[in-house]
């Protein structure tokens, strides 16, 4: 699963690439997360600025997913992450909080509204009209609908009364919905209510996720579930290998143990998608050998792997840039201190086992990475052309104070984005990176 609508859409030829990357290994589903980045008709405002996916490109990447053996699933949230929608005045009506607020299970506030309202005739109606236009595009018999993180929301009847019309919707167009299951864990009574045609995603990025906990729950529920690791690339820089290798095998073991139909890998795009599709690479190599053979899969040889992939000795670079948030002890869920240090202001307080001795260290380990990278990426392979990018992305947090590297890296940026990335969405990332 890709997200797509975290500033950067993929071009038509980078999603091809992807399919026959996900072919090789081995994977039978590709989906692309979608919030605001489909051409609805009627709703122009949404995504007019995003550059989406139109109904026609659909069908192409339909058809070369079906020559590859790979289904390509629907996947629209209907629920929450609709703060794209809630945000404008058309729709802001909608929202269960219309001028947001929300508090997350983490602490933190939703500046905007990002949930529709049950009660609201209008939610439904919306949600029809989106998935009567999307889903006949798709011969898959699964339709994934998201329906995560409704953070506005705190009766679970509320929520399962909500979800159940969109299940109806889906299946009035003969699939099967799935949906993330975050919110029935949370309260556990809901689970037994799931309507049973529906395939509950377990989603968790950490190495430590309980995943077995969770998938034992929603064995005994009787519903068929998928465990869903991630890419550990998302608000990283250049990713994070280890908490990666862990998460995906945990996932696995949990998956095979309590009986899970389907193991999901998730690649996300937060906060500005700054990581390019390299990042994701080995995660992807990897992940698809742990569907397919289980727990030896650990024993591959992902460098080798890579190295083919980008068709030059590029594996060990990427890998090794994939362990730098490793050093000082600074371990962070769901990012590494690096991005933190990268995306917060001047004044933020960093990890203290980042000293700047150890910043200094990082930095010149991207500075080699950098160097070797180089020779290939002058030789115009977008592999190493991607990797001197994150090298460069963690020299910067190393150097946060430095503003000719910060106007280096924001021009590198648009270039780096360009060679896999439609324009819409690129200001929007790029907003998210500092200025000097």
């Amino acid at each position: 699963m890709l997200d797509v609508s975290r500033d950067r859409v993929p071009t038509m030829a980078t999603l091809r690439l992807i399919v026959d990357i996900l072919a090789r290994y081995r994977y039978n589903q590709f989906q692309l997360y979608t919030e605001h980045t489909f051409a609805y008709t009627g709703h122009g405002e949404v995504w007019e600025e995003a550059d989406p996916l139109t109904a026609r490109e659909i069908g192409k990447l339909q058809a070369y997913c079906q020559m590859q053996g790979i289904e390509l699933v629907a996947n629209q949230n209907t629920f929450g992450h609709m703060e794209r929608w809630l945000t404008l005045p058309r729709y802001n009506s909608l929202a269960k909080n219309p001028k947001g607020g929300a508090v997350t299970p983490w602490g933190t506030v939703k500046k905007f509204p990002t949930t529709l309202d049950p009660a609201n005739p209008g939610s439904i109606e919306l949600v029809k009209e989106l998935l009567d236009e999307l889903l006949p595009l798709f011969d898959a018999p699964l339709a994934n609908i998201g329906c995560d993180e409704t953070f506005e929301i705190s009766d679970p009847l509320e929520y399962l009364g909500f979800f159940e019309k969109v299940c109806e919707i889906v299946r009035g167009h003969g699939k099967r919905p799935m949906f993330w299951g975050d919110i029935v864990l949370r309260h556990p009574g809901l689970i037994a209510r799931v309507p049973k045609d529906a395939i509950a995603l377990d989603w968790g990025y950490e190495a430590n996720h309980p995943f077995r906990k969770e998938a034992a729950a929603f064995a005994a529920s009787g519903l068929e579930f998928y465990v869903c690791p991630g890419t550990s690339a998302w608000r990283s820089l250049a990713g994070r290998i280890e908490n990666m290798r862990e998460n995906l095998a945990a996932a696995e073991e949990a998956g095979r143990e309590c009986g899970a139909k389907g193991y999901l890998l998730t690649d996300w795009g937060d906060e500005g998608h700054w990581q390019p599709l390299a990042a994701s690479l080995p995660a992807i190599v990897l992940a698809g050998n742990f569907a397919a053979s289980g727990a030896k899969a650990a024993k591959m040889d992902v460098e080798r792997e890579l190295d083919s992939i980008m068709d030059a000795p590029l594996g060990g670079l990427l890998l090794r840039l994939g362990t730098l948030y490793m050093r000082g002890g600074a371990l962070r869920a769901n990012c590494s201190e690096l991005f933190n240090i990268l995306a917060n202001p001047h004044g933020y307080s960093r990890h203290p086992g980042l000293t700047q001795a150890v910043l200094d260290d990082i930095s010149g380990v991207a500075a080699g990475v950098r160097t070797a990278a180089q020779r290939y990426a002058e030789r115009d392979n977008p592999w190493a052309k991607e990797i001197v990018y994150m090298a460069n992305l963690i020299d910067c947090a190393c150097h946060r104070r430095d503003e000719g590297r910060l106007r280096a890296l924001r021009d590198e940026h648009g270039r780096i984005w360009r060679m896999r990335s439609r324009e819409g969405g690129r200001i929007d990332s790029l907003a998210k990176l500092p200025r000097f």
